[in-house]
């Protein structure tokens, strides 16, 4: 059992980014089982959910003539275009139903907001406003991060990144993580990772 200040922060882990899904990652609920198991050695277990409005920006159907994964450039940045997913409400927005989430004390809820995207768990896609985490980390007094969850090459990237800029003891369960991996994001995302001072266990 790890200390009570080391939390474990389970990302998207939800049915449109399964096999099956509007998004789905390759072998998305491969890592389920795993995840499962290791929410018994934290006191503290975090489960983030993408939960977007109908027709968000970041949806290549509201971009005319764009296709899902191409990039555009939005007011905070490029966004990479999506299909249609985690609607709030739908079906594909729930947690994968073999998961685990009574163990959950706190559920973050992202990409709230139809203007702006959220891969992070503490930002959104402007690198600015914050979701709340970290607040609710400090008063816990938490210090020390693990990750799990999908997609490695965005919002596990993008969250542990940002928990490493913001202080925090990072490591990032790669087995318990599966990627897109679209024009070379896998690996940019373990460089990226890795220079933050992200520990990939």
């Amino acid at each position: 059992m790890h200390p009570d200040t080391h939390a474990l922060l389970i990302v998207d882990v939800q049915t449109d980014f399964c096999p099956g899904g509007a998004l789905a990652v390759p072998g998305g609920d491969a890592i389920v089982p795993g995840i499962n198991v290791l929410m018994d050695d934290f006191a503290t277990v975090i489960l983030t959910q993408d939960w977007h409005p109908p027709r968000h920006g970041s949806f290549a159907s509201e971009h005319p003539g764009r296709a899902p994964m191409e990039v555009t450039q939005m007011p905070y940045g490029p966004q990479v275009l999506w299909p249609d997913h985690c609607i709030q409400g739908t079906p594909g927005a729930a947690f994968h139903p073999d998961l685990r989430t009574d163990p959950a004390q706190l559920v973050i809820r992202k990409g709230c907001r139809r203007a702006i995207d959220s891969y992070s768990a503490f930002f959104e896609n402007d690198h600015t406003t914050p979701t709340g985490l970290e607040g609710y980390l400090r008063t816990r007094g938490i210090t020390d991060l693990t990750l799990v969850g999908l997609a490695t090459d965005f919002c596990v990237q993008f969250s542990a990144v940002d928990a490493a800029r913001l202080g925090f003891a990072v490591t990032v369960r790669a087995e318990l993580c599966r990627a897109i991996d679209t024009g070379g994001s896998l690996e940019a995302a373990h460089t990226a990772m890795r220079t933050a001072g992200v520990r990939m266990g």
